[in-house]
């Protein structure tokens, strides 16, 4: 699992680069709550905006979400497990404040661009 690309992967820089040419700036890969060791893909911080990237395989994508053939317990408790912990982070985040946005890897980056950026500029 050491290959698996933690950020920069081709969905998340498709997405930035949407999100940038709408005018919006933001911070990348950056912790919405200091003491929580959650990291978002893009932060709003103003806005208190944080937007996560999520991959289908490793949150449980439920058009694309495919059971691993090998291993195929530990895959399905992983991806419940990830599950939790996003449920979790938007939990804590909205308790603070926060809005939290969920893109799925296989959306259509310019239409999740254009609802962040509908969302950021309507937060005071």
């Amino acid at each position: 699992m050491q290959s698996n690309k933690g950020r920069d992967t081709r969905p998340e820089l498709a997405l930035r680069r949407a999100v940038h040419a709408l005018g919006m700036r933001y911070r990348v890969s950056a912790r919405p709550l200091p003491g929580v060791r959650r990291t978002a893909d893009l932060l709003f911080t103003r806005a208190h905006v944080a937007v996560f990237l999520d991959g289908c395989f490793w949150h449980g994508c439920p058009e694309h979400h495919t059971k691993s053939a090998t291993n195929a317990d530990y895959w399905a408790e992983k991806v419940r497990r990830n599950r939790e912990r996003d449920a979790e982070t938007d939990r804590l985040l909205a308790e603070a404040g926060w809005k939290v946005i969920r893109v799925w890897e296989h959306e259509d980056p310019v239409q999740a661009a254009q609802h962040v950026a509908q969302v950021v500029r309507a937060r005071p």
